[in-house]
């Protein structure tokens, strides 16, 4: 891929969904985050994973069904239910029932949002809830009516359901589908004539009256809250795919962030998936490669460096100002394997000035043999941090014998910090059982490893593509035909 088709692969996406520029990179991840940046039994009862609790919110007959229904035909393989803001209206009294067509469903005041509120905590801590059925033919509603479980994803959808600061604060992803005016009153006005036996003018009137003002005062105000905005609704395929993606990788993530609480996945953004989008292309360029691997590696290294020691300083501004921030630990070196390791030394230098690096050469012969043919460390590095560089843990053999000769020169186990792109969860479980007190940094948790023990989905040999001493064709699977041309298989 070249530089064009770089561009486009990034411009797709950006075409198909708007993100909230200071919202994107604080997407509320509670479900999701590892260790010591979320504490395993927050949220949690009776051993209960906490859901990935996603708000959809937008004006009526924008689409907000069509894409709660898309992602859930994505997340087939996961335990998703829908929570819907409707079903939590009041029920009118007599007297609202006589003038029922002066009464404004669009308005906050319409809904019971304390009960919904605690609907939504409940199934936050493990517990089942009942969910009302509001009638629109009755304008009542039936309380109990249906009984929701604890679910891997909830997804609560409704016009005003990023209004209460209290309902926001428990989503993990705020989506608004922004759909253009005269779509949705062309929608709403087929689906109240055609479901609801309505006339137009009644349609119209009510329109006018109620839901245009309640959707510019109370709906489109809550758009800055939204960490996503999909522009067109249910059309928009490349949008719900990357989020959905999104989920899925913020889901598995989780799961092994419990289970090895020494494992650290840099938060997740569209900017991260969209450069492992391209590293990953197998008909990417050499010199994108490295451009593009280079930006995540920058973003593991300084991720990995936030887990070293600091020491509290104070130093003089030019203002005359004292300033009371941190410093550094200066007992700090990297190691890298050779040779992919060796991608990862520009980012750590440019971090780190000055910083020692040493080298570890482990020759692999098949992948369940290695041998260790050299070594080149500091002297002192038995009383240094180190980081160890290496852009893939698949099996995780490498990783463990590395390991093994730093314990060898002294090193503390808890000391080390290994710094990846990419884990294969085999290779998480393989280092973090023989070392429970290294740290695993990464960037994504792969789905697996193939036959070969190849990291899958993967990105290929990575020196090799990084250092341009392979076309690619090296590690991709060939055959050649009765013609003898080569093909991938």
């Amino acid at each position: 891929m070249g530089s064009k088709s770089v561009d486009q692969v990034l411009d797709a996406a950006a075409a198909g969904v708007h993100y909230s520029a200071l919202r994107l990179d604080e997407l509320n991840i509670q479900g999701s985050m590892c260790a010591e940046e979320q504490p395993t039994t927050s949220g949690l009862e009776n051993g209960h994973q906490e859901p990935f609790v996603i708000g959809v919110a937008g004006g009526a007959s924008s689409g907000k069904t069509t894409v709660c229904k898309m992602i859930i035909d994505q997340l087939r393989d996961q335990r998703v239910v829908v929570v819907t803001q409707e079903s939590f209206y009041y029920g009118l009294t007599d007297q609202e029932l006589i003038h029922v067509h002066d009464y404004n469903f669009d308005h906050p005041d319409a809904f019971d949002t304390e009960l919904l509120l605690s609907c939504m905590k409940n199934l936050k801590r493990g517990k089942a809830v009942d969910i009302p059925n509001y009638n629109f033919k009755t304008y009542k509603s039936v309380p109990n009516a249906r009984k929701v479980n604890p679910s891997d994803v909830i997804i609560l959808e409704g016009i005003l359901v990023f209004h209460d600061s209290r309902l926001r604060d428990l989503m993990n992803m705020k989506i608004f589908v922004d759909t253009d005016a005269d779509v949705r009153l062309t929608r709403r006005i087929r689906r109240d004539t055609i479901e609801k036996g309505r006339d137009i003018k009644t349609v119209l009137d009510q329109y006018s009256k109620f839901v245009k003002p309640a959707f510019e005062d109370f709906i489109l105000p809550t758009k800055k809250y939204a960490d996503i905005i999909i522009p067109r609704g249910g059309d928009n395929d490349v949008a719900i795919d990357l989020i959905v993606q999104h989920i899925r990788t913020k889901l598995g993530q989780h799961d092994l962030c419990k289970v090895h609480p020494n494992l650290y996945v840099i938060q997740t953004t569209y900017q991260i998936r969209g450069m492992h989008t391209i590293i990953r292309d197998a008909a990417t360029a050499t010199h994108d490669f490295i451009f593009y691997a280079d930006r995540l590696i920058r973003l593991v290294v300084e991720h990995g460096l936030g887990h070293l020691p600091f020491q509290e300083k104070q130093v003089i501004t030019p203002t005359g100002s004292v300033y009371t921030g941190v410093e550094f630990s200066k007992r700090l070196c990297g190691i890298s394997v050779i040779r992919s390791g060796e991608s990862m030394e520009n980012a750590l230098r440019a971090c780190c000035k000055g910083i020692k690096i040493g080298k570890i050469l482990i020759h692999r012969e098949g992948d369940n043999g290695q041998q260790l043919i050299y070594q080149n460390l500091p002297k002192d590095i038995a009383n240094r941090h180190v980081l160890l560089l290496d852009p893939i843990l698949g099996t995780g053999n490498s990783a463990v014998q590395a390991i093994s000769l730093l314990l060898k020169k002294g090193v503390q186990e808890a000391n080390i910090i290994f710094l990846n792109l990419i884990s294969a969860p085999q290779g998480v479980h393989v280092v973090s059982k023989r070392f429970p007190r290294v740290k695993i940094v990464t960037s994504e948790i792969e789905f697996g490893l193939n036959d070969d023990f190849r990291v899958i989905p993967g990105m290929g040999e990575f020196g090799d593509r990084y250092f341009g001493t392979d076309d690619y064709q090296s590690s991709t699977p060939l055959f050649c035909d009765d013609k003898n041309r080569v093909r991938l298989l």
